[in-house]
């Protein structure tokens, strides 16, 4: 084992709760400005990117990289706001359907922007080797916190994903 460098030490700890921070921020932005968790809004923008502007809960899940029960507690708690709503499929009847009301559209549209969306733009513009190093990286830190086999979505968040609510 190499000998580490206490600064080295430092300035990754420092980087890690940068970015736990920032996650915070913005999770406190959105739901002071549109009452909205990153997952809910996440939920939110998959159904208005929709061509049909609908979708079930079993794409949903699919697209989020989580489990179906995980989007049934999101989409409830979307309905109770008035955000989304729930209907049967015209050719299929055992289907549920899920659509963006107007008001979920509001929301949408007035939502500051995602910080995952600042990622994926800042990411993009890096070199392929790049963004695979990153990618590296990140496995290697999340395995170091024995995080690697945690259930996540791509949905930068510090909570439960259901709830907002940190575990």
């Amino acid at each position: 084992m190499s000998r580490i460098e206490p600064d080295r030490i430092d300035d990754a700890l420092i980087a890690l709760r940068r970015i736990l921070r920032a996650t915070e921020l913005h999770e406190r932005d959105l739901a002071q400005s549109v009452g909205l968790t990153p997952a809910k809004l996440r939920v939110l923008q998959l159904l208005a990117g929709k061509g049909t502007g609908s979708a079930t809960p079993t794409e949903l899940a699919r697209h989020m990289g989580v489990r179906q029960a995980t989007v049934t507690t999101l989409v409830d708690q979307l309905e109770k706001l008035g955000y989304v709503s729930r209907h049967r499929s015209s050719s299929d009847r055992r289907q549920m359907l899920i659509s963006v009301t107007q008001a979920g559209a509001d929301a949408l549209r007035n939502a500051p922007n995602a910080l995952q969306q600042q990622f994926v733009h800042g990411f993009a513009k890096l070199a392929d080797w790049e963004q695979a190093m990153l990618i590296a990286g990140l496995e290697r830190v999340a395995s170091m916190l024995n995080a690697g086999e945690i259930d996540a979505s791509p949905v930068l968040a510090t909570g439960d994903i259901r709830t907002g609510r940190p575990r």
